[in-house]
């Protein structure tokens, strides 16, 4: 029954992934300054697990392309392992710590943090196989800059929203 239960909220969070994007996707420059889809991905990883906050995080940009033609590709490869990192690492040190709020903001962070890597690794690997330039400012522009008002909105949202549903006693 727990199975049951935690395909259908990751189905949900992938609807919401594919979703949220047209809230901002009308103006390309808010859209990756919000991160939108970073969002669903995330609160799986926390409310589902590693499994499904992987397999969510790494669906989510490819499905939306194929359907919207958004994210770009190549960029939509790179943040597919983006965001499969994001919902493994969030769900499964959230899984291994103690619930208590420093720890859901600890899990919070080194899931973006290692899902940034990612990313910046990723599009390393696909800049060299295309000979096309990536240097550490391009990361830094990419990861960081752009995203800073989505990473405020992340630190701020995402925990209030898990603190609430465990109140709530929507999630073990």
């Amino acid at each position: 029954m727990k199975n049951v239960k935690q395909m259908t909220l990751a189905a949900l969070f992938l609807a919401l992934a594919l979703i949220l994007p047209f809230l901002t996707g009308q103006i390309p420059q808010i859209g990756s300054m919000l991160c939108p889809m970073h969002f669903p991905v995330l609160i799986c990883g926390f409310v589902c697990g590693p499994i499904y906050g992987g397999i969510v995080g790494f669906a989510s940009p490819l499905l939306r392309h194929l359907l919207f033609s958004m994210p770009p590709m190549p960029a939509g490869i790179a943040m597919a392992f983006e965001l499969a990192a994001y919902g493994f690492v969030a769900g499964f040190l959230y899984n291994k710590l103690s619930k208590t709020k420093i720890n859901i903001f600890a899990s919070l962070i080194s899931a973006m943090i290692i899902g940034r890597g990612v990313w910046g690794i990723v599009r390393c690997v696909m800049a060299g196989m295309n000979s096309i330039p990536f240097g550490f400012e391009m990361f830094v522009a990419g990861a960081i800059t752009q995203a800073i008002p989505g990473i405020v909105l992340q630190l701020i949202l995402i925990p209030a929203i898990i603190l609430t549903l465990r109140r709530a006693h929507l999630m073990d």
